[in-house]
């Protein structure tokens, strides 16, 4: 792949705007949007078909060769396509938390190029925190250079996790959550994958771990993290995430990875 800074400059802003586009719309509907559920215990609210539609409708314009991926079955919205631009998209990453107005949700948008993730940005609309990256470009959090923290201990690690809709007392994630508590300094449910990755790129938490995840929920967030500096491992092994089914661990630093592993390896 080859792409000039100009060009993966031109992408990274274009993602910012998508994503504030998105995060508009999220803001004015916040507390009137009708919900309704996709499956037990996993919402969704109009605003998410609006604001991917905002998003898609700007990105589409811009680039009316690439194609989109997003969380919401629309008009545009289509499938992977590794010999395509593609944009990936989450236009309300922590659903449940917006329908209870709780102050931790996202819009995540990325661009993909080969297999690989060349720019991307997660935006928290009621912040106005713009967390962005672009390949070997660096992070930003508002256009200012980001780091992950240097915690290499798990002991001194604050840890997030995110669990899926289905978990029970008898899943595996339980007990990865029981085995992380009792190793770590403390640990944390937050509700927005996107912003979990984006808050280790930061260094405002050390290390974040889920399984029960889709693509558009980690794509702007993998970029962020690893232009922050982060480590980004397979929680089943392997040498690489499964991009469309990812299993991972996210960590400040890759002694702080190699450490988690013991207690996130079942």
């Amino acid at each position: 792949m080859n792409l000039l800074e100009s060009d993966i400059r031109r992408f990274i802003e274009a993602s910012q705007i998508a994503a504030k586009l998105g995060g508009e719309k999220l803001v004015k509907m916040m507390g009137t949007a009708k919900v309704s559920e996709k499956a037990p215990k996993d919402l969704v609210t109009e605003a998410d078909f609006v604001s991917q539609v905002a998003i898609e409708n700007y990105l589409l314009a811009q680039f009316p060769d690439h194609i989109l991926v997003g969380e919401e079955d629309t008009e545009n919205s289509g499938g992977l396509d590794d010999d395509k631009f593609c944009w990936v998209v989450d236009p309300l990453d922590g659903t449940m938390n917006y329908v209870h107005q709780l102050r931790s949700f996202s819009v995540s948008v990325a661009l993909r190029y080969q297999g690989e993730l060349i720019a991307g940005t997660v935006y928290d609309p009621l912040l106005n925190e713009c967390f962005s990256a672009g390949k070997g470009m660096g992070a930003t959090l508002n256009n200012n250079p980001i780091s992950t923290s240097d915690c290499r201990e798990p002991n001194a690690a604050l840890v997030v996790c995110s669990f899926s809709s289905s978990v029970d007392r008898h899943h595996p994630e339980v007990e990865r959550f029981l085995r992380v508590l009792s190793n770590t300094a403390s640990i944390r449910r937050l509700g927005s994958a996107a912003l979990n990755l984006s808050y280790v790129a930061c260094g405002r938490t050390d290390a974040y771990w889920a399984t029960g995840l889709k693509c558009w929920d980690v794509a702007a967030g993998f970029l962020i993290l690893q232009e922050a500096g982060g480590t980004l491992d397979c929680i089943e092994g392997g040498d690489s995430v499964d991009f469309e089914k990812p299993k991972f661990s996210a960590s400040a630093t890759a002694q702080l990875s190699q450490s988690l592993r013991e207690y996130l390896v079942l």
